[in-house]
């Protein structure tokens, strides 16, 4: 059997953007679906029911649904609604609504797993619940799940080849061009594939550089 990788060298500057946007959907999809994540963390801790079951209905529709259905629902359903986005605006979008989901439960465990007494110290400090919350408990509880985050991280990135599927030039879409044109199905997916665990094992390792930065003074002070 003939392999024929140089015959993929042409075609290096399609997969450079597709590498490119992958990145750029993947960072910002983080920050937003994190941001979601810790307001439905709070959501799910409010003392007002509806709020509580609102944010529930939400984290239960996302994580049993496919992160495709969702997708599509945001590129084609929304029109009907009068909701009208781009392809690269809907794939942020469904990522930012479907990581949001999951971020959302595992936030909430690390909120549950900090103590009361650091709540009564940002009391003791004559800060408010929200200046307590954002000063004092929100750190501790994000570094009991980091792990958890960062394998979510991981997910939602490998989960955006999908995006593909709405015409966004993700690093999967150059994959699928190259192969229609050159019918060199072997070789251009095993291309695709080792580019996905590269980008996963740097995200992955990127993030720990970031959680022992942002961590870094508490296990000093400990």
């Amino acid at each position: 059997m003939t392999f024929h990788f140089a015959d993929l060298f042409g075609y290096g500057g399609l997969v450079l953007q597709g590498i490119g946007l992958t990145i750029l959907l993947t960072l910002i999809a983080i920050a937003g679906g994190l941001g979601l994540g810790v307001l439905g963390a709070l959501g799910r801790r409010s003392a007002r029911a509806p709020v509580r079951i609102l944010v529930g209905a939400y984290v239960e529709l996302i994580r049993n649904t496919p992160f495709i259905v969702q997708l599509f629902f945001v590129f084609f359903g929304l029109p009907r609604l009068g909701v009208r986005l781009g392809s690269v605006e809907a794939a942020l979008l469904a990522m930012i609504v479907n990581l949001g989901g999951y971020a959302t439960e595992i936030v909430r465990a690390g909120l549950d797993g900090v103590g009361r007494g650091l709540w009564e110290a940002g009391a003791s400090l004559g800060l408010s619940r929200w200046r307590t919350f954002r000063l004092v408990i929100l750190i501790p509880a994000l570094e009991k799940v980091y792990p958890s985050l960062t394998g979510q991280f991981v997910i939602i990135m490998l989960g955006s080849s999908v995006v593909s599927q709405i015409a966004v030039r993700d690093l999967t879409f150059a994959g699928s061009f190259i192969q229609s044109r050159t019918f060199l199905s072997f070789e251009t997916y095993l291309l695709v594939g080792a580019i996905y665990l590269v980008l996963a094992i740097v995200l992955r390792r990127l993030s720990d550089r970031v959680g022992r930065r942002l961590f870094r003074h508490r296990q000093v002070a400990a």
